[in-house]
């Protein structure tokens, strides 16, 4: 790849390659193995872009004690957890790296967050030689049991509710103590209700929306991952696909909504990076780009250079995957931004993607892989991503085909990933020692989607699925382990217990009048609606729930509990007509 002269090489040769030791991939059979071999399994769960898993590559697994204890008691494995998101869901709450020990059975016995130094890596190492039982790290999983009811009680809402306020920071914005970032979710749910009136609500969503500016690259764009020490000016650098993705989608929602164009120009500042570092020659999406120029090395002198004197030094790997659910997220984030600003440059960049994916990660049934080539899956994520990706972009282009493709991945995963207890995030392979398990941010962006869906189609199967998802999420014990970061799941339950606005345009779609009306629908429309383009040409829309009339100028039409508005025939009064509905 070359961007601009510089060209992306492949990955540099590790530490781990210089010492000797034989890295091995994921698989179920590792078990039979360590079996046989009398063998602990050592789990090495990183990522590329991941400052301190280059540093415990350079340091710790190049200590000689390290990998002698290793070679002689251990079967090493190492997975880029961006390549096997059931593995990345298991284990997401010890960070990048993770570091789990496995019995020959595949029972665990330790699982440890984050960089480990050599000496208490040793130490750790023999413990588990000497000691082969379950470490304090290794506590029993909650018992989850479903909830009986598809929606938030009123006490259970109202309590989650003041949780989440009680763990924003009043002073500094943004919610924990330790790492700031941009949570999407949180702020999605500050945007949604702050557009229903909550003042206290937009308030937090625009206090830690400006703070969060200094997590974007003000050389090349982007978004850093995260900020350490309670405050936004402590970034790491690595730059993640879901945080681009998410990040256009809500700043574009909160330009929207609040009608401040400016947000815009942080949105299409990411945009800008993704366009020059982040996209393929087709037109695809890649993965990540590294925090570091020289792994292992802190690159906060290298991101306070300007363009010219970093690209003299270099400029941090690419990850050229191209995997299906990280080109979902762009998808739906850049028909956010088209939907907000009218860019049609981000909506011909989503179509592409898109295009790329259905022809090169499309699996029977309506399903998508991961990668080139699946080690595993197929995964939720992937085709769930997808499936909101289509759903935005019938959205802000009413073309059907991307409708009916969303409708094929909905089934595909009903059929795949449907558990007792809401979706599992991979499908079960049987015999398999680590059982998939459903995974709360899937769920929440599952019950969403589907619930949209049904919006759309009016079809009870999609219904049913959001509701499934839903008794998942509204568990007790679920809601108790995400803490104040349920607010996906107050997302989920507001939209589930509300019908979203349906907006209709009436008119050919080469009418200039038509266009007009629609761009106004998508731009003044509330965060959850149900926007078409109804041209008699095409025959009837997909939901028939509403007969419209033949009308010699285009029209739009607001529907809601059974009983539409009076035709609207200028952008002006659509507009004012939506922004009184969200108020």
């Amino acid at each position: 790849m070359m961007i601009a002269g510089v060209v992306f090489s492949g990955p540099v040769s590790t530490a781990e390659e210089k010492a000797g030791i034989a890295w091995q991939p994921w698989s179920d059979a590792i078990f039979e193995r360590a079996k046989a071999e009398k063998r602990f399994v050592l789990l090495d769960l990183g990522a590329g872009w991941c400052h301190w898993c280059h540093v415990m590559d350079e340091m710790t697994y190049a200590d000689p004690k390290v990998t002698a204890l290793i070679r002689e008691k251990y079967i090493a494995v190492r997975v880029d957890q961006d390549a096997r998101p059931d593995l990345a869901n298991r284990y997401e709450d010890y960070g990048w790296p993770a570091t789990i020990i496995f019995n020959t059975d595949g029972s665990e016995l330790v699982k440890r967050r984050g960089y480990i130094p050599p000496k208490p890596m040793a130490a750790l190492l023999q413990a588990v030689i000497d000691d082969p039982t379950p470490g304090p790290s290794v506590a029993p999983e909650p018992v989850i049991a479903a909830s009986a009811e598809s929606v938030l009680g009123k006490a259970q809402r109202a309590a989650m509710r003041a949780a989440f306020i009680r763990a924003y920071d009043n002073k500094r914005g943004g919610w924990g103590d330790s790492h700031k970032y941009l949570h999407w979710d949180a702020l999605e749910y500050c945007i949604t209700e702050g557009a229903a009136g909550d003042a206290a609500m937009k308030r937090m969503a625009r206090q830690t929306l400006t703070a969060g500016r200094k997590l974007i690259d003000p050389v090349w764009g982007g978004v850093y991952q995260y900020s350490t020490d309670g405050d936004w000016d402590h970034p790491h650098f690595e730059k993640i696909m879901p945080f681009q993705a998410e990040n256009i989608r809500v700043l574009a929602m909160a330009s929207a909504q609040w009608r401040e164009p400016e947000w815009l120009g942080f949105a299409q500042k990411i945009r800008g990076y993704l366009r020059d570092f982040l996209t393929s020659p087709d037109g695809a999406f890649y993965t990540s780009q590294d925090a570091d120029v020289v792994p292992g090395k802190h690159s906060g002198e290298y991101f306070a250079l300007g363009d010219a004197a970093r690209r003299k030094l270099g400029i941090p790997r690419v990850d050229q995957n191209i995997y299906a659910r990280e080109n979902g997220l762009v998808i739906t984030g850049l028909a956010a931004l088209h939907a907000a600003g009218g860019d049609a440059g981000s909506i011909e960049d989503a179509r592409r993607a898109a295009e790329w994916i259905v022809s090169h990660r499309a699996l029977p049934g309506g399903g998508f892989r991961h990668g080139e080539k699946d080690a595993a899956g197929p995964y939720l994520a992937d085709t769930l991503a997808m499936a909101r990706g289509f759903l935005a972009l019938y959205t802000v282009t009413a073309e059907r085909r991307w409708l009916a493709r969303a409708e094929e991945a909905a089934a595909f995963m009903e059929s795949h990933f449907h558990s007792a207890l809401g979706f599992a995030t991979a499908a079960a392979a049987p015999g398999a020692p680590l059982k998939p398990k459903p995974q709360a941010d899937e769920n929440i962006a599952l019950a969403r989607f589907a619930n949209l869906l049904h919006a759309h189609t009016g079809k009870a199967a999609h219904r049913t699925m959001a509701e499934h998802a839903m008794r998942y999420l509204a568990s007790p014990v679920v809601v108790g382990l995400l803490g104040y970061g349920t607010s996906g799941i107050l997302l989920a339950d507001r939209e589930l217990r509300t019908e979203p606005a349906h907006v209709t345009v009436v008119g050919g779609k080469d009418d200039p009048a038509a266009r007009a009306l629609f761009t106004a629908a998508l731009r003044s429309a509330p965060p959850m609606s149900r926007i078409e383009w109804f041209d008699h040409r095409e025959g009837p829309l997909p939901r028939t729930d509403v007969e419209y009339p033949k009308l010699d100028t285009a029209a739009a039409f607001l529907c809601a509990n059974g009983s539409c508005s009076r035709p609207m025939n200028t952008p002006g009064e659509l507009a004012e007509k939506l922004a009184k509905l969200k108020r």
